[in-house]
C-alpha cells in the first residue's frame, strides 16, 4: 500500500492571471480556470507545473517520461495511470478556517476523442496527425485559489518512498516561487488577426445534416452530433500565455482550462459543460448540455430567448436523449438503483448563449474507481449521439476532418479518487504555427440544416471576436 501525506500552506493573495502570466509558457503546466459568476461549479482555480511524471498515448504508442514507448492498449494506459495512485491519503491540519480544497495532487490532462474511438472500437476514417489520444501529468502539488473567500493556498502530497526532507524543501520552493511572482500584470501584445477556414462549405455542411437526418428517419439512430473544424495559420512566436489570457477575457467559463502538453501543443478551453464529477465517496454527477439560444440585447429580449429555448420541442428532445445516454453510460459502473436525474431541462445563462442543461447522478459500484468510470463513459455522450456506437460510426462517415482533442474531456483526477472533468468544446488547439477550433450541434429529425449551421457559428462568436475574423 502506498500512502499519500497531504500538506498545505496558505499564501499571500496573487491574482490568478498574474501567476499564469509568469508561469504559463512552461511546458507541461496546467491551469484549471473557473470563470464567470462565482458558484459551486466555478469556485476554484488550480495551477500545476513541473509534473512528477507524464503519460501520453499517441500514434499507437504509450509514452511515459524517458521510458521506451510501448504499443497502445487501453488496459495498459489505465494500468499505468492507476500504478502511481496512492491507496490511502492522510491529510494534515491546514490553516485556521481553511475550506476543503478540491485537489492536492494527481493526474491533470485530457482524453481526446480518439481514445473514445478506441473504447468504442470505431475505426477512424481520418488521421489526426500530431494529436494525442491521451496526455497528462502527475503533479505532486497544486496552487489553489478559492474565489469565494479570496484565499490562496499551495498544497501537495508526499508519497511513501519520498524523503520527508525533500518534501519540506519542495514546500519551501513552491512558496518562494509564488512570492517571486510580480504583483502587477505585464502588458501583452494584441492577438493577431487571422482568418479561419472551415473544413467544408456551408452547402456541404448542410448536406451532411440532411444525410444525418436520413439515418434518423431510417431508424439507425435517434440523434447525432455533427461538427465542423476551422483552422488557421498563426505566428509561431506569439505567446500561448498571451493568447489564453485574451481568450478568457472574451469568454469566461465555469470550466475554463489551459493545458500545455509538451512543446508546441496546447489546449485553450472555455468550456461551459461539465462532463463528470466524482467525489471521494463515489457519487457521480454529469451535467450534459443540449440546446442553444443566443443572449438578448435587452433583459426582455434575453428572457424571450430563454423562454423560447425552454419550449422548443427539438431542443428538449435532444437533451432528453442525451440524458438517457448518460444514465446508461454511468449505469454501467454504478450501484443498481442509484441512478437519478435531479435536474431536467434547466435553462442556464452563459456569457454569449443560453443552454438547456440537465443533471444525471449515480453512485459507483463497490470496487469501481474513476478509471472504470472513464472507460464506461468516454467520449462524452453529449457530443456523440444515441445510440452512441452507431452515432460514432456515422460521425466518421459524415464529418470532413478528424476531431483530435475536440469532443474529448479535460480531466483532473485527485490522489483521493476524486474526478472533475469538462467536455472539450469552445476550445482552441494551438500547435506551433497553427490554430484549430471546432463547433457543432445535436441533430434530430426536427433539425433544420440552415439553423444548425448558424448555431455552430453562434457558438464560435467569442473566437471570431478575439481574432477579428468574420468568415
Amino acid at each position: 500500500m502506498v500512502t499519500a501525506r497531504v500538506w498545505v500552506e496558505e499564501l499571500a493573495w496573487r491574482e490568478p492571471e498574474t501567476v499564469f502570466a509568469a508561469w504559463g509558457d512552461a511546458p507541461w503546466c496546467a491551469f484549471l480556470d473557473s470563470g464567470g459568476p462565482v458558484e459551486d461549479r466555478s469556485r476554484w482555480q488550480v495551477f500545476c507545473r513541473t509534473p512528477r511524471q507524464i503519460l501520453v498515448a499517441q500514434d499507437g504508442q504509450i509514452f511515459r517520461d524517458a521510458e521506451r514507448p510501448v504499443p497502445f492498449k487501453v488496459d495498459a494506459l489505465f494500468d499505468r495511470l492507476r500504478s502511481i495512485m496512492p491507496s490511502a491519503v492522510v491529510r494534515a491540519d491546514g490553516p485556521e478556517g481553511m475550506p476543503e480544497l478540491p485537489f492536492s495532487g494527481g493526474w491533470v490532462g485530457f482524453a481526446g476523442y480518439g481514445l473514445g474511438q478506441h473504447l468504442e472500437h470505431i475505426a477512424p476514417g481520418h488521421s489526426a496527425q500530431d494529436e494525442p489520444d491521451w496526455a497528462s501529468g502527475f503533479y505532486d502539488h497544486a496552487f489553489v485559489w478559492d474565489r469565494l473567500s479570496k484565499r490562496a493556498f499551495v498544497t501537495g502530497v508526499v508519497l511513501d518512498g519520498d524523503q520527508d526532507i525533500a518534501g519540506c524543501q519542495s514546500v519551501t520552493a513552491h512558496v518562494a516561487a509564488w512570492e517571486a511572482v510580480p504583483e502587477g500584470l505585464v502588458a501583452f501584445p494584441d492577438v493577431p488577426r487571422v482568418r479561419f477556414r472551415l473544413d467544408q462549405s456551408r452547402a456541404s455542411y448542410c448536406r451532411v445534416i440532411e444525410r444525418a437526418k436520413a439515418y434518423i428517419a431510417a431508424g439507425d439512430i435517434f440523434q447525432v452530433n455533427i461538427t465542423g473544424r476551422y483552422s488557421s495559420s498563426f505566428p509561431k512566436e506569439f505567446s500561448n500565455t498571451a493568447l489564453y489570457l485574451a481568450l478568457r477575457e472574451k469568454a469566461p467559463a465555469p470550466f475554463g482550462a489551459y493545458l500545455s502538453c509538451g512543446a508546441g501543443y496546447a489546449l485553450h478551453s472555455t468550456s461551459p459543460e461539465r462532463f463528470l464529477q466524482c467525489d471521494a465517496q463515489g457519487v457521480v454527477t454529469s451535467r450534459p448540455i443540449k440546446g442553444t439560444a443566443p443572449r438578448g440585447q435587452t433583459p426582455e429580449e434575453d428572457e424571450a430567448f430563454s423562454a423560447a429555448l425552454n419550449a422548443d420541442d427539438k431542443e428538449r428532445a435532444e437533451n432528453l436523449m442525451i440524458v438517457d445516454l448518460m444514465r446508461h453510460d454511468i449505469g454501467r459502473v454504478a450501484q443498481v438503483g442509484s441512478m437519478s436525474v435531479p435536474e431536467f431541462l434547466k435553462v442556464e445563462r452563459f456569457a454569449h448563449v443560453h443552454h438547456l442543461v440537465s443533471e444525471v447522478r449515480g453512485e459507483l459500484e463497490a470496487g469501481r474507481d474513476v478509471f472504470d468510470l472513464l472507460r464506461a463513459t468516454l467520449p462524452p455522450g453529449s457530443v456523440t449521439g444515441a445510440p452512441k456506437h452507431r452515432a460514432m460510426e456515422i460521425i466518421e462517415e459524415l464529418e470532413a476532418s478528424p476531431r483530435g482533442a475536440y469532443c474529448g474531456s479535460v480531466l483532473c483526477i485527485g490522489v483521493d479518487g476524486r474526478l472533475e472533468s469538462s467536455v472539450i468544446i469552445r476550445t482552441l488547439v494551438r500547435k506551433a504555427d497553427s490554430l484549430t477550433l471546432a463547433s457543432g450541434g445535436g441533430i434530430t429529425i426536427l433539425s433544420d440544416a440552415q439553423k444548425e449551421y448558424e448555431e455552430m457559428r453562434l457558438k464560435l462568436a467569442p473566437f471570431r471576436a478575439l481574432f477579428g475574423d468574420e468568415a
